[in-house]
């Protein structure tokens, strides 16, 4: 079937309103979960073929997080999808308010290669139990990932509910020129401007899940050694190829050696081994990839690292130092395990720094000091973030997880997820045993004063 007769055997299926009720749409969350659970050996392989990732890695990045999704939605579908009460105006006394959330119709899911499953599948989680049909794209660079999500998915559910359609820049650009209800994009900046673009001849409503240059503040107080471990383990998970990773490290020059020191340490303890792919490392995604990173090495700014196998497409846990902002590495989101390091003696001027910037997908502060903390938090706006940790917020299930301006628009993760893929209408019910006259012509000064006593 060609993606038009897809779509348009999908919009048919929406239309005959077998997706409401919620009884169909816990069905089809069991079903994705089942089918991930009897193949995930075939998930295991696929994504090691792509990249290496491990299987622990695999699963806490990305499966782990997906069935935690599955589960959330099960279990708190009935609550989301209820009547949503609100108060009612003295002018529309005696009435009933509510909101009635409904889903969108058919949505488009553009998945990315990083976290092949995770940031395809917790949206397609969000679209079902919203009770939306759905095309899943996932990115054609991560091909085995790709590959076994649309052999499972296209054997367990029915193409009227989810289809996963593979290909590349072609196919994206035959399904955006189609009419859909809802598209949600992962993926970088100058694409999702082209989604956007494509989106609004069709004024299809769009979540773009983008990155930018994430800073990280370490300031004079940060315990050193946690913070360096922290920093280290959300920065070269997955290689760097993590949107929401450290993407430079703004330190307080009192403190700039020994974090440098420590988190040199914490390198060799946490990736010890490069003579093989480590278990707990992982390739950059393709060479293209692997050579723009190593054009944005500067040899005489290497604190340690620098090392990288091409054959192998590996590039060791770098760290750069005596960085500045107009640097090449500083133009553009990194994504990749290059770290560079800038030092700052005032505050101030690290945080006027940052705000010259993109706003970011994320930021993290390493203190003790509330008012420094608040200070950054206030004046610097990001998609989400941390204090004294990195990463880690995207899961909660209870913290929106999006961009603002540059780094994306819209949120999901469990009910976030469940409202992006919804509408939410707004009813007012009254009942027909009273009507008061004042509403009603013919209009006069008694009148109009009446109304001012209750509106003013």
């Amino acid at each position: 079937m060609t993606p038009q007769i897809i779509l348009a055997n999908q919009k048919e299926f929406f239309l005959s309103n077998q997706t409401k009720p919620l009884k169909f749409r816990i069905k089809q969350l069991k079903i994705l979960k089942t089918a991930l659970k009897e193949n995930e050996k075939y998930f295991y392989e696929a994504i090691y073929a792509d990249f290496s990732k491990s299987k622990f890695e695999t699963y806490a990045t990305e499966l782990s997080l997906v069935y935690s999704e599955i589960n959330l939605a099960i279990k708190k579908l009935n609550k989301w999808a209820k009547p949503i009460k609100k108060s009612t105006n003295l002018a529309n006394l005696p009435g009933k308010s509510f909101v009635l959330p409904e889903p969108l119709g058919s949505a488009l899911i553009i998945g990315a290669w990083n976290y092949p499953y995770q940031l395809s599948l917790v949206p397609l989680v969000s679209a079902l139990a919203a009770g939306n049909t759905v095309i899943l794209k996932p990115s054609e660079l991560s091909k085995n990932s790709s590959a076994i999500m649309a052999k499972v998915l296209n054997r367990v559910f029915i193409p009227e509910v989810v289809r996963v359609i593979e290909g590349g820049v072609k196919e994206t650009q035959e399904l955006l020129s189609m009419k859909f209800d809802k598209i949600f994009f992962t993926g970088s900046i100058p694409v999702g401007k082209k989604i956007y673009e494509a989106a609004a001849k069709n004024m299809t409503p769009v979540t773009l899940e983008l990155g930018g240059k994430s800073p990280t503040f370490v300031l004079d107080d940060a315990n050193i050694k946690m913070t360096a471990k922290r920093i280290v383990w959300g920065k070269f998970l997955n290689a760097g190829q993590t949107c929401v990773a450290t993407d430079f490290i703004l330190v307080d020059k009192k403190v700039e050696k020994n974090l440098l020191e420590e988190l040199k340490n914490q390198i060799n303890v946490q990736f010890p081994s490069f003579e093989t792919i480590p278990e707990n490392y992982v390739q950059i995604i393709n060479e293209r990839n692997f050579d723009r990173l190593l054009n944005l090495i500067e040899k005489d700014k290497i604190y340690f690292g620098g090392s990288a196998d091409r054959a192998k497409r590996l590039i060791k846990p770098t760290i750069l130092h005596n960085v500045s902002f107009v640097d090449e590495i500083m133009q553009d989101e990194i994504f990749g395990p290059l770290l560079p390091v800038i030092s700052f003696e005032n505050i101030e001027d690290a945080i006027e720094e940052v705000k010259k910037q993109s706003k970011p997908l994320a930021l993290y502060v390493f203190s003790k000091n509330k008012r420094n903390i608040r200070k950054i938090h206030n004046e610097l706006s990001f998609g989400g973030g941390a204090i004294n940790d990195t990463v880690m917020h995207l899961t909660n299930h209870k913290l929106p997880f999006g961009g603002v301006g540059f780094s994306g628009q819209g949120n999901y993760h469990g009910y976030a997820g469940f409202q992006t893929f919804s509408h939410f209408k707004s009813i007012l019910k009254k009942p027909f045993w009273f009507e008061p006259p004042l509403k009603y012509a013919p209009y006069s000064d008694k009148k109009i004063k009446w109304l001012k006593r209750l509106i003013e």
